[in-house]
């Protein structure tokens, strides 16, 4: 008999020996929750009471019966296998021999059949094709394979089969980067960043990154190279021995592409190393220099570097790290080099750094400064700096300019990186025209003053134009008056009663009516976090629901992924997570759209059910106490289980007539909170026109006096 047991530490069961896991979100709590809330759930066959076993079989029937069964696809067992490996500290050597395999099995003219090779195999492979890769596997590999490894490469070799090898290993890697396992965030660049700070740099030869991570921005030059059709080579050093052998592997299945396309390129060099103590290319003269360098690191090696040749601009003070690690990119670059590094905001600006920074304006290295929105750079959510920096022709005069681009301000429907890219393109060929709070070529001279700020929103003054002209002020205004005037008369009209049709009514429990089919409730599917899935259909978030517009989110998805619930007509929708149960009954404009994350739809029998009654029913306060339980992600907001309510039973016509009312309320709400929205963009607007000159006050009528 084939068991599954309910554990905390694992969320899938596996049905047979051979580990092909196809049951999800099984663990504790849910067994636990579904044995207490549904009499037909199997009973357990063995075990404790504490740590019970069940037929598998038994609960996949049930979860399929209960629509509960999600059908995951080899994608998605592969991660959850890397994921669930343990002991977790080797989960990055685990997804390191994972890419191992899958880069072996891309290199072999032939396959050699489904069996795994074995470690020795698998190292003798990678040595073929790169010694200092064969090392850094041959490092972390055991004897032989444990029976959770071989389950696990099993299942990698099968993916990699289905998708494509190196597409297998982006994905997986993707959702390492975006996992807890790769501490927060400091293994991977985002690809808008990346695409950024390449476009910034341009192409050369030799490309430099000294502090890799796992090879994000470096991969991606790669792959631009290969398909512009021209050669680069790439260099990298990474402190963290794990992300280098991940950099390693990226960049050794796009080199194998280029092989396999007739490319006469050279295999990329990775060294693992601290770059600032013990630089692994001090000869290295490259044409790109890029990185996402780790901030704040006090314990750079201050006292031991005092003395080091690659200061050119100044010792950098022990509290400026960043500094030091702007210096080192310099040391690297080849004469008509580019480097590209993403630094804090602050470096723009701290009092230790300022002589440096004069010394970058002063000889010309610093060439431009461009700040990024907040948020493109998780887990952090302030908006980052790229440093633009070239060697200085000492025999040359510089053009004494800097330029300031702020990026925040973007309102073109182009790519970052083409935005800033232009920009940057037209200024180094003599081409550039300054666009007002937007970017601008600053002279040196004008930032070589007592603090040396580089923050680019110090330099870039706001447009003298008005965006909006005075006559556009005085229609909003009069829109404005009207809106307010359509509030006063949105309510619904009520009166004072005496009866309580609403409070005396019986009660139906939705679980109860659930069961019966009169409702059903539905959640967002869980998806793939690949850069690499296709994009899918629009997906609703908790935003559109409130707001009752149209979907702003997306959901990606690999091919086997499952479709998740797509909106029909009077479907109700419920964010699962808030601090008040907010139901809306979905508009025309939400209507083929997909549930996101962090939603829920309530499906009512129209013949039975208004569903704008319902909606409101379930709306009220006093249910979030009833529905409302402790997230796990923040103390400050609960999660929302509609099954514990009841909601009033009254004929249809009278249903009818509650839920014209709760629409009107809606509505209303939806007005006020528009109109706060105008209101304050109409203050504004008021208030600029006024110091503009633009508008005037009207004189005030005289008061009367007796």
């Amino acid at each position: 008999m084939s068991k599954a047991r309910s554990t905390a530490a694992s969320s899938e069961a596996t049905l047979t020996a051979s580990g092909i896991a196809r049951l999800a979100d099984v663990g504790r709590a849910a067994v636990s929750n579904w044995r207490r809330r549904y009499a037909d759930f199997p009973a357990p066959v063995g075990g404790t009471p504490a740590s019970p076993l069940f037929d598998a079989g038994e609960v996949e029937a049930w979860l399929r019966r209960h629509g509960r069964l999600h059908q995951a696809g080899t994608a998605h067992w592969a991660w959850r296998l890397i994921e669930s490996y343990q002991p977790a500290t080797q989960i990055s050597d685990v997804l390191s021999v994972a890419g191992a395999l899958l880069l072996v099995r891309a290199a072999q003219a032939e396959p050699e059949g489904d069996s795994l090779p074995t470690p020795k195999q698998l190292v003798d492979h990678l040595r073929a094709l790169n010694p200092a890769l064969a090392k850094l596997i041959g490092d972390v590999l055991p004897q032989q394979w444990t029976p959770q490894l071989a389950t696990l490469l099993q299942t990698v070799d099968q993916f990699g089969s289905e998708q494509g090898r190196e597409a297998a290993f982006e994905h997986l890697h993707n959702q390492y980067v975006t996992s807890a396992y790769s501490l927060s965030g400091l293994a991977g660049t985002p690809d808008a960043v990346a695409d950024v700070m390449l476009a910034l740099a341009g192409s050369g030869p030799r490309v430099f990154d000294f502090a890799s991570g796992t090879g994000s921005i470096l991969r991606m030059a790669a792959d631009r190279a290969l398909r512009n059709g021209t050669a680069i080579r790439c260099y990298a050093q990474e402190i963290n021995p794990q992300y280098a052998t991940i950099t390693l592997l990226r960049l050794w299945f796009v080199h194998l592409r280029a092989r396999q396309a007739g490319h006469d390129a050279e295999p990329p060099v990775v060294h693992v190393g601290d770059s600032l103590l013990a630089d692994g290319l001090p000869d290295l003269r490259a044409e790109v220099v890029v990185a996402n360098f780790p901030f704040g690191i006090h314990d750079w090696g201050h006292d031991r570097l005092a003395y080091d040749p690659r200061w050119t601009y100044g010792l950098p003070p022990r509290t400026e790290p960043e500094l030091a690690w702007v210096q080192h990119a310099m040391a690297h670059l080849s004469p008509a080099g580019t480097a590209v590094v993403l630094m804090p905001p602050a470096a723009a600006s701290r009092p230790a750094g300022r002589r440096i920074r004069a010394e970058l304006i002063r000889h010309g290295a610093l060439r431009a400064v461009v700040a990024l929105p907040a948020g493109m750079m998780p887990p952090t959510g302030i908006g980052l700096h790229i440093w633009v920096l070239t060697q200085p022709d000492r025999g040359q005069p510089h053009t004494g300019e800097v330029l300031m681009v702020d990026a925040t301000t973007a309102s073109d429907s182009r790519p970052l990186s083409q935005i800033v890219g232009s920009v940057r393109s037209a200024f180094r060929a003599g081409q550039y025209a300054e666009l007002p709070g937007a970017h601008r070529a600053v002279p040196a001279i004008d930032m070589l003053d007592d603090q040396v700020d580089l923050t680019p929103q110090r330099h870039l003054p706001q447009a003298d134009d008005l965006v909006t002209s005075p006559a556009q002020v005085l229609s909003r205004i009069a829109d404005f008056d009207r809106l307010l005037d359509q509030m006063r008369r949105a309510l619904p009209a009520v009166r004072e009663t005496s009866t309580a049709p609403l409070r005396e009514a019986p009660q139906a429990d939705v679980a109860g009516l659930i069961k019966s089919g009169s409702i059903t409730v539905h959640r967002a599917v869980s998806r793939s976090r690949s850069t690499s899935a296709a994009a899918g259909t629009a997906a609703l978030t908790v935003t559109d629901i409130l707001s009752g517009g149209p979907a702003t989110g997306s959901v990606a998805r690999l091919a086997t992924d499952p479709p998740g619930p797509q909106v029909r007509a009077d479907d109700i929708l419920i964010p699962a997570i808030g601090n008040a149960i907010s139901a809306r009954v979905a508009t025309a404009e939400q209507i083929g759209a997909e549930i996101g994350p962090g939603t829920q739809l309530l499906r009512v029998d129209t013949a039975r059910f208004d569903p704008w009654f319902v909606a409101g029913a379930i709306s009220r306060t006093e249910n979030l106490r009833i529905a409302g339980r402790s997230s796990s992600t923040t103390n400050s907001v609960l999660r929302i289980d509609v099954r514990r309510l009841g909601i009033p039973v009254l004929p249809l016509d009278q249903q009818r007539v509650y839920g014209q009312a709760f629409r009107q309320l809606v509505e209303f709400r939806n007005a006020l909170e528009q109109a706060a929205v105008t209101g304050t963009a109409l203050a504004r607007e008021i208030g600029d026109s006024l110091v503009a000159g633009a508008l005037g006050i009207e004189s005030p009528h005289p008061t009367r006096t007796a």
